[in-house]
């Protein structure tokens, strides 16, 4: 009943939205303080209570498609080990089930400091290749899905053990444990394979809308997996639920960026080198566009997003909103010089762009409008970091993710 509920209550929401061809066209970012209508949001409760719904719907509508429902899980910790990493962790690997029989269920690894006095804070986030790949224990065990054979250790898009800590360098678990945070990992193609014609995910079992055009892409499938995460975390005592963070790499940092907005129980986000459909602007004139990614990947996104290819212009939001739809939390934006793809200087526009929203709600927003130099972090609420190199996720990166959570958390105690 509630989802017949939700999908008639988003049927309803899109009839106030126009077809593309009558949204008016303009080479300027969309003020996140007018209303769709025109009228000026004045106060707080009109963007809590207004103009945040109606941005989550014209987002739904017109980019990510609309969500199914939250639904009930069903966990159970099928393993656990108190001596992991020499004795300074407990590892805890998660099965996380929801909806019927077939529905593909996460297997969540979670890694939890032992030296606390607390319930620890913790990093969640999608990985790419495999739970297996960002530790080298071989109790953890391979996904049994499709994968991508891009990936190290990857035959016949199957996962073999070769793969097995190929990407610990990328997480560094340990780096974070040290500090006193603990780490929750997916592997994002257990949620919804990154493929056009995958046909056992939840896109295939679950839907926020009757009308094709207007169901969730995979972006929104990853995104709506990081919230069953978080349903798990709520119900560990060793974990801290206020103090849950996201963070993602490239396409799962636009998945996490979409969680941290639609959903106030993640504190603080991460979304790294996110790029189009993310945190860089639909209008930019550098790096990828809305055309070249909905040409590349169909998949990631709503029908209707693709009526945007050559008039981004037209679109009733750009990223900054959906930026903004995380005030007051945390949010940092991490890149890299070499990524010109991903448009580091066009995502430093969407900080300063979704600034006026956190002030206007109390808030902290950035701390500076000039970038900050290469290497150096600014950890205001809307933080920002830019290191040299390319598009990847690095140790490095993990020190600068820590430092921000240390600012906006406080460090863990006995740390």
């Amino acid at each position: 009943m509630f989802f017949a509920c939700l999908v008639c209550a988003n049927l309803q929401a899109a009839k106030n939205f126009p077809p593309v061809s009558e949204l008016p066209l303009s080479p300027e970012l969309p003020n996140p303080l007018v209303m769709f209508d025109g009228k000026p949001v004045l106060s707080q409760n009109d963007w809590f209570n207004k103009r945040r719904p109606e941005l989550k719907g014209l987002f739904q509508y017109y980019e990510y498609g609309y969500f199914p429902p939250p639904v009930k899980i069903k966990s159970s910790v099928d393993y656990v080990d108190k001596n992991f990493l020499g004795g300074k962790a407990t590892l805890k690997l998660v099965t996380i089930a929801f909806g019927p029989p077939q529905s593909p269920p996460l297997h969540l690894m979670l890694v939890i400091p032992n030296q606390r006095k607390d319930p620890a804070p913790v990093f969640l986030g999608i990985n790419f290749s495999g739970n297996h790949a960002l530790v080298t224990d071989t109790n953890v065990p391979l996904p049994p899905g499709w994968m991508n054979s891009q990936y190290a250790g990857v035959t016949g898009a199957r996962a073999k053990d070769e793969g097995r800590g190929k990407q610990a360098g990328a997480w560094a678990i340990e780096q974070s444990v040290d500090r006193g945070y603990a780490v929750a990992t997916f592997f994002g193609g257990e949620i919804q394979p990154d493929q056009l014609a995958a046909t056992n995910g939840v896109r295939s079992l679950f839907h926020g809308s009757k009308d094709s055009e207007h169901d969730w892409g995979t972006i929104a499938a990853w995104a709506w997996g990081l919230q069953r995460a978080v349903d798990y975390l709520e119900t560990d005592k060793d974990v801290d639920k206020t103090k849950i963070a996201v963070v993602g790499h490239s396409r799962l940092g636009k998945a996490t960026m979409l969680a941290a907005a639609f959903d106030e129980r993640i504190a603080l986000a991460i979304p790294s080198q996110a790029g189009c459909g993310g945190t860089s602007p639909a209008r930019g004139k550098t790096g990828e566009s809305v055309k070249k990614i909905n040409d590349s990947f169909p998949h990631w996104f709503c029908g209707e997003f693709k009526e945007f290819n050559d008039q981004p212009g037209r679109l009733p939001f750009d990223q900054h909103c959906l930026i903004a739809l995380c005030a007051p939390r945390p949010v940092l934006l991490s890149n890299a010089t070499e990524d010109t793809w991903s448009n580091p200087q066009g995502q430093f526009e969407m900080l300063l762009a979704a600034d006026k929203v956190y002030r206007f709600v109390g808030a902290e927003g950035v701390a500076s409008e000039k970038m900050p130099e290469v290497g150096k972090l600014m950890d205001s609420t809307l933080g920002y970091y830019i290191r040299p190199g390319k598009h990847s996720m690095t140790k490095g990166d993990w020190k600068i993710f820590l430092d921000f959570a240390d600012k906006h958390f406080g460090k863990p105690q006995g740390k």
